[in-house]
């Protein structure tokens, strides 16, 4: 196969130039604008001295600046490197040096970190900086993004291949971030796969052939309005927005820097959204909590336009869907993936149907093996490694030996096996519980967080949780629950343990923690680092 995603773009373009393909606020481009000035900015790459294989990292909020330094990547078949934009100097050094980063796109609001950095990374050859009505000045050294693609011509557009990289770092839940390495012949077909057969499409055989997909998507009405509420800086608003792109959609990125329910319904409403990616309950409870207050005030939301809500990467509860799914007419997918694979498993929910939590129908190139290579038996009860093959990351960036770790040979074929475990039930669906590197071993039990949180969550006082195990001098370790509750309820470990009769007794937690907010990353997922701090630092 040839497939290269900025071939699989420049056909889509080729076929709807005069189409919009990405809204924010009030600035709106065409696919003809979107490529004409990522090729602008590709040629500002080249003549600064980088080439296939260089490194470009975006230190960017969501925005079409995120996406057309994407494709100018791509189009110079340079990596794309994701930076997450909470990182500050130190981690920002870390990031660019270990990726070896020959270009930094960031956005002025977050300048003053990367004023502080540029004499600590000396392989960053070009420093962009992208005016955000933030008002601070240019960065030393720094060249304008608006000034930098006006005095470049497009770059012509070149062969490229399967073989061209995407690096997607994951900060996971311990240790330094790793970059994921994507081929981009396997990002595209296992992103492709799960979206063409949506509008009656087989995947094509050349990447050049997308562009006839789309159109034909479009002239049937099924092209999405997609919203990527999550970080385009993470796997989940990345890849659903690549999917779009791919059916010649156009992307919606919100303009606030925090998460803004509200602001989300909005532009719900305006732009007229057809699908649009969140992170479990993090985003979704807020979500719900905005459409109460404007029912309350006599002025509800318009959610006519809506046909899919997309969720990966944490829980997202059968409840909180429910009570999103009663104010429209919309599908909610719950995907299981991650940065190391896609298409382990998913949960597809429509109203009235019943899903248990955490219960999801296991992908078509995954399987549940034990440690030692054999596939758990449905319904046996046992445990173990979920695992994806097919389509799937060629390893981490320079870390063979983390590489070796995710990257296993099962039954004769390589497979990405990330940590999370399962049990695999009499129906062949699966159960999950959670991410090994945060499991709590209490005297020898095992305790899978997500499992404990799913149940604490469910209370309708609790705003979110997490559960971490902090040491025990009998036990080895306890599960402790650090808690937020929703503003104005009053609660105490006497009810939320009693709330917890179903869970096993070891399963329960011997401490509790109320915090006034749970701290997680700007993509929804959990920050175990944080809630263990919080729950060891508390006395009692």
């Amino acid at each position: 196969m040839d497939w290269n995603i900025a071939t699989v773009w420049e056909s889509v373009v080729d076929t709807l130039p005069g189409e919009t393909a990405l809204v924010h606020g009030s600035v709106r481009r065409t696919y003809a604008e979107f490529d004409e000035r990522s090729a602008r900015l590709a040629a500002a790459l080249a003549g600064h001295g980088l080439d296939a294989g260089s490194k470009v990292a975006s230190y960017l909020y969501n925005s079409n600046e995120y996406l057309e330094g994407l494709f100018g990547t791509f189009k110079l078949r340079a990596v794309p490197v994701n930076v997450n934009y909470r990182y500050l100097e130190d981690e920002l050094v870390y990031l660019l040096d270990n990726s070896d980063a020959e270009a930094l796109l960031f956005h002025g609001a977050l300048a003053e970190h990367v004023a502080k950095v540029r004499d600590r990374a000396p392989k960053v050859k070009i420093w962009i900086q992208v005016d955000d009505g933030s008002g601070h000045p240019l960065v030393e050294g720094a060249l304008d993004y608006e000034q930098l693609l006006a005095t470049c011509e497009p770059l012509e557009r070149v062969e490229r291949s399967g073989d061209d990289l995407y690096f997607l770092y994951t900060g996971g839940t311990t240790g330094m971030p790793k970059g994921v390495m994507w081929r981009n012949e396997d990002l595209f077909g296992v992103l492709a796969e799960s979206v063409y057969p949506l509008v009656g499409a087989e995947l094509p055989e050349r990447s050049a052939d997308g562009g006839a997909i789309a159109a034909g998507a479009r002239d049937a009405g099924r092209s999405p309005v997609h919203l990527p509420a999550s970080p385009l800086m993470h796997g989940t608003g990345a890849f659903t927005s690549f999917q779009a792109l791919f059916l010649g959609g156009t992307i919606v990125t919100l303009t606030s820097r925090s998460f803004d329910a509200h602001e989300l319904w909005q532009t719900v409403e305006r732009e007229r959204v057809t699908q649009m990616a969140i992170v479990g309950d993090a985003f979704a409870k807020p979500m719900v909590q905005a459409l109460e207050d404007a029912e309350r005030d006599g002025a509800p939301y318009d959610l006519t336009s809506l046909a899919l809500m997309i969720s990966s990467g944490v829980m997202w509860s059968a409840e909180v869907k429910h009570a999103l799914m009663e104010r429209g007419d919309f599908f909610c997918l719950d995907s299981l993936g991650s940065s190391e694979g896609v298409g382990f498993a998913n949960s597809m929910t429509a109203k009235g149907a019943e899903l248990p939590t955490a219960r999801f129908t296991i992908g078509a190139r995954a399987k549940v093996f034990q440690e030692d290579g054999r596939e758990v038996v449905p319904g046996s009860g046992e445990v173990g490694l979920l695992a994806v093959g097919g389509f799937i990351p060629a390893g981490y960036y320079k870390d063979p030996a983390k590489s070796d770790a995710t990257f296993r040979e099962f039954a004769g074929a390589r497979w990405s096996v990330p940590g999370d475990y399962a049990q695999v039930e009499t129906d062949g669906t699966i159960t999950l519980l959670g991410r090994g590197s945060v499991v709590i071993n209490s005297g020898g039990e095992k305790i899978y967080p997500e499992e404990v949180e799913e149940a604490i969550k469910r209370h309708p006082a609790v705003a979110d949780c997490l559960v971490v195990g902090v040491p025990d001098e009998r036990f080895g370790e306890t599960a402790t629950a650090v808690v937020s509750v929703r503003g104005g309820e009053v609660l105490d470990e006497g009810t939320l343990a009693s709330a917890l009769e179903d869970l096993a007794k070891y399963k329960r937690p011997r401490r509790w923690v109320f915090v006034p907010e749970v701290k997680r990353a700007p993509n929804g997922k959990a920050d175990y680092k944080w809630a263990k701090s919080a729950a060891t630092d508390s006395p009692g």
